[in-house]
């Protein structure tokens, strides 16, 4: 075994360690040389170098060091970034002084990565063109977001920010400052420990007079969240609608990681879309307060609670943008809804008078004034804005428990499930409370026809007749139960238009019941029993059966069948009523099944106007047969009662027939099994048809 030579086994280490040592010497001089290198020598070079690459001017006017390491600072003593040409503000960022992180690996990849930005004094010329181009985008194309540079964390102390967005209607100036200065703040906005960033800006937005305040913290989180959400606090007003927000934010770029508690006032919920591009009714002045979130592209509005005119308003609410089209979703409900409140939704101007105007004058608002209904007309006129419907999806609940001050008409609650895709509304299932009973269906809303195509198929089962017109003293002690059905299709831009156009059917049935004496003698021009009934005090009598039925082509009703059957009167009639001009043509035969005095059975003939109805006997019978009666007075007096005597010629009328012939068509039924003499006949040979005849 031969021993190992110390000389040879020394020599390598010492080598390793020789060169070890050089290395160390050589990071050391140049981490020497880095500390302290002269890198204000280089401002000049790296200003020729970013203009050249962004093709506009950027200079560091005074000072340039930088602290090297895995992240890089820089830190530059005045800095100015020029605009585009095509900007408006000549720079995009002046600063007395700025200090930058910066990942110098991303660089290789032509991508600008600044975890963190403060700047002191610092002035913003944002602006975005409609073709995309951003002042922020800092490559040749403007238009690339590729270029845009990532910023994580912002700091700025005191200055100025121009926003400008002609294709939004946006061109807002703010002005922001670290604690209160004057200028900045409002004794409202003032600078807290947690909120040291004030803030005031003012301009125009979706070209509404737009103004806004409010607090924040330091440092703006403008991408990925670094540290805790931080606080913001805003009171802003666009137009005619005012908002104030209180909560925090992670990524103030892209509002993500919102978390807020807000109050939201207006004078229409139909602003917002202008303002946010929510596709709302107009309606009538309101003030809702909730809880909002945003987690990427959806916004969640929850424990929505306020009111809208007189009505109160609860639910909650998400707002989804993910999809090319925006969609609405949610539940909302009121307790108890003003009739007056859904106007505007089908058209009815919210002041007829035209006094909205001033309103609008007051706000400074450019938007139009409500539009005032036709005079004359009751179906609603006012424009309806059916475009908005291709803009946004929607699956939204509402149900209204009580609806009140209803003006007349029986409307007791609303059950509806709101639909809306690609163009199309629908309320299906569609759930009224009217008159104690219901009026279900749906309604269908085609927004790409123009005009828009509407389709209303509706059910009425088990109306009171009672409470069907409650402004009606004659009626208000009735008894029965009415069903029917509307089955229309037609076109417009307003609840008058699509009427007046319209086709289909409609049909409304009443088995046994009863009806008010008077209001049937009257019907009937019977004077003697009405004066009996006036003096005595009215009473209902039995009524067999009614019916109604139209048959309905471009907005004209003509009627298949009209019908009331009492104990005392037969009523058969028949006419038109045209939804086009709203008047009215419909004759009314009544036939007594009693003797009374004083009675003129002529024709009824019901004429005039929605607004403004007329109902008279037909002039020239109730002419022949008054010039009879004044011929028997001229004789004696008391002969002259003998002209008005009726004999009662009505007979009960065939009320299966009639309710058959005003029914709605419907699907056959399995017969019932027939009667023995039914089956007896049934079972008879049937005799041979006769032969042809020749001609």
């Amino acid at each position: 075994m031969s021993a190992t030579n110390p000389t040879v086994s020394k020599k390598p280490t010492a080598l390793w360690i020789k060169l070890l040592g050089g290395f160390g010497v050589f990071v050391g001089l140049l981490v020497l040389l880095v500390v302290f290198f002269p890198w204000d020598l280089l401002r000049g070079p790296v200003n020729r170098y970013v203009s050249e690459r962004t093709g506009r001017k950027f200079e560091i006017t005074r000072r340039l060091d930088v602290k090297v390491g895995r992240t890089t600072r820089v830190i530059a003593d005045g800095i100015e970034f020029a605009n585009p040409d095509w900007a408006r503000d000549p720079h995009l960022v002046k600063a007395e002084s700025a200090e930058f992180e910066i990942n110098l690996l991303p660089l290789l990849r032509g991508r600008v990565e600044l975890p963190m930005v403060s700047l002191h004094q610092p002035f913003f010329g944002l602006q975005i063109q409609a073709d995309g181009r951003r002042t922020w985008a800092l490559g040749k194309d403007t238009s690339d977001k590729n270029t845009v540079p990532v910023i994580d964390l912002l700091l700025v102390d005191q200055g100025t920010l121009n926003y400008l967005a002609e294709a939004q209607g946006a061109d807002i100036k703010a002005d922001f400052a670290i604690g209160q200065t004057d200028g900045a703040a409002t004794e409202k906005s003032a600078a807290t420990p947690d909120m040291p960033l004030s803030y005031k800006a003012r301009g125009t937005w979706k070209k509404e007079t737009f103004a806004a305040e409010g607090r924040a913290g330091g440092v703006l989180q403008l991408n990925e969240a670094r540290s805790q959400p931080f606080p913001i606090e805003i009171k802003a007003n666009a137009g005619r609608t005012t908002l104030q927000a209180q909560g925090s934010i992670g990524n103030l770029a892209a509002l993500d990681g919102l978390d807020a508690r807000f109050d939201l006032k207006g004078q229409t919920l139909a602003d917002l879309y202008k303002l946010l591009g929510v596709v709302l009714p107009d309606t009538r002045v309101y003030a809702v307060k909730g809880h909002l979130t945003k987690q990427g592209r959806v916004w969640n509005a929850s424990g929505i609670q306020g009111r809208l005119g007189a009505s109160d308003l609860s639910g909650n609410l998400i707002f989804d943008r993910s999809d090319k089209i925006a969609k609405l979703s949610g539940k909302l409900q009121s307790k108890s809804l003003d009739f007056e409140d859904l106007g505007p939704v089908v058209g009815v101007p919210v002041d007829a008078s035209g006094k909205t105007s001033k309103t609008v004058a007051k706000t400074g608002s450019s938007a139009a004034p409500k539009q005032v209904q036709v005079a004359g007309k009751v179906l609603p006129t006012a424009s309806l804005d059916f475009e908005r419907l291709k803009t946004m999806n929607a699956d939204v609940w509402y149900k209204a428990a009580e609806v009140k001050n209803a003006k007349g008409l029986p409307l007791e609650r609303i059950d509806a499930h709101i639909k809306l895709a690609d163009g199309v509304l629908r309320l299906d299932p569609l759930d009224l409370g009217v008159a104690g009973g219901k009026l279900i269906g749906l309604i269908r809303v085609d927004a790409n026809s123009k005009p828009a195509k509407v389709q209303t198929k509706l059910d009425a089962r088990t109306l009171q007749l009672a409470k069907l017109f409650p402004r009606i003293n004659a009626t208000k002690g009735s008894l029965g139960k009415l069903n029917g059905r509307i089955d229309l299709s037609g076109g417009g831009n307003s609840v008058a238009q699509v009427l007046g156009s319209s086709s289909g059917s409609v049909a409304l049935l009443m088995g046994k019941g009863e009806v008010s004496a008077v209001l049937m003698e009257f019907m009937g021009l019977d004077g003697g029993e009405l004066i009996k009934f006036l003096m005595s005090g009215d009473k209902n009598i039995v009524l067999r059966c009614a019916a109604g039925a139209f048959d309905v082509k471009q907005g004209l009703m003509t009627s298949r069948a009209i019908l009331l059957d009492t104990a005392d009167t037969v009523i058969n009639g028949n006419g038109q009523i045209s939804l086009a001009n709203e008047t009215l043509d419909l004759v009314l035969y009544p036939e007594p099944k009693d003797k009374s005095i004083l009675s003129l059975r002529s024709p009824l003939r019901v004429t005039g106007t929605f607004s403004r109805p007329a109902a008279a006997p037909d002039t020239a019978s109730l002419v022949k047969r008054g010039g009879f009666a004044l011929l028997l007075g001229a004789i004696n007096p008391l002969l002259a009662l003998a002209a008005t005597v009726e004999t009662g010629p009505g007979k009960d009328a065939d009320c299966e027939r009639v309710l058959a012939v005003a029914s709605p068509v419907k699907p056959p039924e399995k017969p019932a099994a027939p009667t023995p003499a039914v089956a007896e006949k049934q079972a008879r040979p049937v005799p041979p048809a006769p032969p042809p005849i020749d001609r």
